[in-house]
């Protein structure tokens, strides 16, 4: 299911965020973006989200992150009926490692 936004995106954001040259650049870029607990939500969520496509379950990754149960279950409906953005970079990663 490809969920399109209720409100324009700015494109200009993302274009942004592709014009990082490095881990280091992008780590400031997001310090300045995001409020510390932003951050780590979002950082919460891709670890949630990785746990999942590796496989593992509920209580392993409710032990290993720390993310509620509904935390766990919305990232994983991401996963089941998003637009695909995170296989996309899970696969990707998985590439660069090979």
């Amino acid at each position: 299911m490809n969920k399109r936004p209720k409100k324009p995106r700015n494109e200009k954001l993302y274009e942004a965020i592709l014009s990082l040259r490095d881990l280091d650049e992008c780590m400031r870029f997001f310090d300045d973006l995001c409020t510390v607990t932003e951050l780590v939500a979002m950082e919460q969520r891709y670890q949630v989200a990785s746990c999942l496509y590796d496989g593992k379950i509920y209580t392993d990754i409710l032990a290993e992150t720390g993310a509620s149960s509904a935390t766990i279950s919305r990232v994983n409906r991401a996963l089941q009926y998003g637009s695909g953005g995170y296989a996309a970079v899970f696969d990707r990663m998985k590439e660069s490692e090979a």
